[in-house]
């Protein structure tokens, strides 16, 4: 292979970025270019040290552990691809975390086609930050409250408050149809899926996973009604498939939704999919303070409703 060999044992000293990170986690960021493979052989035979001690592949680092690092080949790293820098507007930022209000058709993170996107421009955009991690995720065409770790001390704290249901999710979204129920909880099992053109799918299926949303009726017009939902467990595309299922598809959704009728919301100056991530609730990993984060519903949306108002 091709590269520069790193003739000399490296010594690495463990700060806040890298503090709880598994050991063959830490390794595959920091030698990047060595096949997994290889860190794992390297982790087998003892060459990697903490604090001159051997230790398996599960060891989570502490704050001020000494990491030795062996001799290793790295393959050269390709060019990098230009990543703009850029900041999104800000609902909260402390120490620990950041929650932004992200715009529809913005992927969180590079992948599948896509260069880019919020996590790689906002690290472009702040070199100075040490640790800057996605909390979770929201689809592209999803806006709204997204959720950053700049503690991984607040990662690993926001990934129990989500596993454990102790947060709270809310989105507003804009269905086909006069939905009737002023508060409905929706069970339905979800199961993952490739087409044959290899896009994730989402459907309802028996032996799917457990999937629970409460929808609150906001408002009707005659052929649309806004929602509120609620999500209980945190499934792809979940809010999607349970209102496609039910016979209300989300307006302007394009994998779920019913595309005659989205064509002609185009031409009525719809040309997203309504859903927004309007509220989280949850307590503060570090200090437990109970957080509230809004985001304001995107202007497109807001412009969508007035016109319905307007009509009716």
């Amino acid at each position: 292979m091709n590269g520069l060999s790193k003739e000399s044992v490296t010594w690495v000293e463990v700060d806040e970025g890298s503090c709880e990170q598994r050991i063959d986690n830490f390794l595959c960021k920091h030698l990047k270019g060595v096949p997994k493979s290889h860190i794992y052989r390297i982790l087998r035979s003892g060459e990697i040290r903490v604090n001159k001690k051997r230790i398996d592949q599960t060891y989570r680092l502490q704050l001020g552990d000494q990491v030795r690092i062996p001799p290793v080949r790295v393959a050269e790293k390709p060019v990098a691809e230009f990543v703009p820098a850029n900041e999104f507007p800000i609902l909260y930022e402390d120490e620990a975390l950041l929650a932004i209000n992200k715009p529809a058709g913005t992927a969180v993170h590079g992948g599948s086609g896509v260069s880019f996107g919020v996590i790689e421009q906002l690290r472009s955009a702040r070199p100075q930050a040490k640790f800057l991690e996605l909390v979770h995720r929201l689809d592209r065409e999803t806006s709204g409250v997204l959720l950053l770790a700049k503690k991984r001390s607040a990662l690993v704290g926001m990934h129990e408050i989500m596993r454990e249901g102790n947060s709270d999710k809310r989105y507003f979204t804009l269905v086909l149809g006069q939905w009737k129920n002023a508060k409905q909880h929706v069970k339905l099992p979800l199961h993952k899926f490739d087409t044959p053109q290899g896009e994730k799918r989402v459907m309802v299926r028996e032996d799917g996973m457990a999937s629970h949303t409460i929808f609150t009726l906001q408002k009707s017009w005659t052929d649309f009604t806004l929602l509120e939902a609620q999500l209980k467990t945190g499934r792809t595309h979940q809010i999607r498939v349970h209102l496609s299922h039910l016979g209300f598809p989300i307006a302007g959704d394009d994998k779920y939704g019913d595309f005659a009728r989205n064509k002609a919301l185009m031409k009525q100056g719809l040309k997203r999919m309504f859903l927004h991530a309007h509220s989280i609730t949850f307590k503060h990993p570090l200090t437990d303070a109970v957080l509230n984060i809004n985001a304001p519903l995107a202007p497109e949306l807001q412009h969508f409703l007035d016109k319905l108002d307007g009509q009716s």
